[in-house]
């Protein structure tokens, strides 16, 4: 009976010893758990506050840029009333828009760099130009005409 008892608070011991390594494995998983929800959930709170941060930095934004164009519009406004009061002198005006004009072609001619021209100039005086009826063609053969 002795042996009995014996092998029952043996298995008993056996029994706590495999039931506390089983909770323990099991509260590890829980507590991995648990930290990987918290990191999740600081990153949530994260992302969030960095939304908060990046649309508060566009608001402010917009509205420094919207003050700045009512105070260039300020300004414009100012200039324009101040050279109609001051320079209402026809003549002056007319003189002064004469003379820029005169300068900016001036200033196009001494680049020696003309416009774009949409066709190429003849250097050779037999050679055609890519709108001739016969361009492309070989000499002695006539053009197409249409109907």
């Amino acid at each position: 009976m002795t042996n009995l008892i014996l092998a029952a608070i043996a298995a008993l011991v056996v029994g706590i010893v495999i039931g506390v390594f089983v909770g323990r494995s099991g509260q590890g998983t829980t507590l991995r758990q648990r930290r990987a929800e918290q990191q999740i959930e600081e990153l949530r709170s994260e992302y969030t506050r960095y939304q908060a941060q990046v649309n508060e930095h566009f608001m402010e934004s917009a509205h420094l840029l919207r003050r700045f164009n009512d105070a260039y519009r300020d300004v414009n406004q100012h200039m324009a009333r101040g050279a109609n009061r001051l320079c209402n002198d026809e003549d002056w005006m007319e003189e002064l828009a004469q003379e820029t004009s005169r300068k900016r072609l001036e200033e196009v001619s001494d680049d020696g760099v003309e416009p774009p021209r949409d066709y190429a100039p003849k250097t050779d005086p037999e050679a055609k130009g890519t709108l001739a009826e016969d361009y492309g063609l070989k000499k002695g053969d006539k053009p197409a005409t249409q109907a």
